[in-house]
């Protein structure tokens, strides 16, 4: 191996350092929030019956690691957003290609797509619980509703933004549609269908809390409102402290596999 000049070690140094300092400056501020909720909270600067404190959600949780209550309604989002998760690249995917295979079909659909894609998915919930009813398979469609359209747009742009030269090569070696798709289209596209994965777990995380809000029996969006209408505010809180990790948890999980495909290909 050829040794490093010293320009290379004092970029590569400086880069460490830089990267330190983020970590360091992301905790500080975390922890002097922290701080500065539990103190004006105890000394009485703020409310703790209405901002509740640090100290204050931790302790509930606990109460609730040990009655394992918190278990049920963190997995039932978790399944709701996953679920929905899926499904939505599934569906989204297959009506690119749909769109992709067919101009036409395309053309016509475009306005319809835009325009449902910037209604406001809030108020789709409660038309959702009168057409399907207050169940899971509400909540699940209503994960759903946030992410699919706008998935399905940009997976299609990405689609169409594809090398022509590269579909041309495979017209021309007497390949069709669907070979251009299968070996062109798609593998060019993996980076930004990653891309757009990890915009649509947070998107459908939101739309289940939202299902939750209204038709939900369990779960944190249930915790949250019923939370709010009973004024137990440790409750509300906490729930929205565990959906911000569980936000942080599933970015992460997908910015993994994102760079796993980078290495590999």
């Amino acid at each position: 191996m050829n040794e490093l000049s010293q320009g290379q070690v004092r970029y590569l140094n400086q880069h460490k350092k830089h990267k330190r300092i983020v970590r360091f400056s992301r905790a500080a501020i975390l922890l002097g929030f922290l701080f500065l909720w539990e103190f004006t909270a105890n000394v009485g600067i703020i409310d703790s019956f209405i901002f509740s404190s640090p100290s204050k959600i931790a302790l509930c949780f606990w109460g609730m690691v040990m009655d394992r209550s918190i278990f049920l309604h963190v997995g039932v989002t978790l399944f709701e957003t996953l679920t929905s998760f899926a499904l939505v690249i599934l569906f989204s995917l297959l009506a690119a290609i749909l769109l992709w295979f067919s101009e036409r079909l395309s053309e016509i659909l475009d306005p319809y797509l835009v325009v449902l894609n910037s209604l406001p998915k809030s108020a789709l919930a409660p038309l959702l619980i009168v057409w399907l009813g207050a169940n899971r398979t509400t909540i699940i469609v209503a994960g759903m509703s946030v992410a699919i359209f706008g998935s399905i747009l940009n997976l299609y742009a990405s689609f169409m933004t594809v090398d022509p030269d590269k579909l041309t090569l495979i017209y021309t070696l007497h390949g069709n549609r669907f070979h251009a798709l299968t070996k062109v289209v798609i593998p060019s596209c993996v980076p930004a269908i990653i891309s757009t994965m990890k915009v649509n777990i947070g998107l459908c995380l939101v739309g289940v809390v939202i299902g939750e809000f209204i038709g939900g029996r369990e779960g944190l969006g249930y915790m949250i409102i019923y939370g709010s209408q009973v004024f137990k505010l440790d409750w509300l809180l906490m729930s929205i402290c565990i959906l911000c990790l569980i936000a942080m948890a599933l970015y992460a999980l997908i910015g993994s596999i994102e760079k796993w495909y980078l290495r590999r290909f």
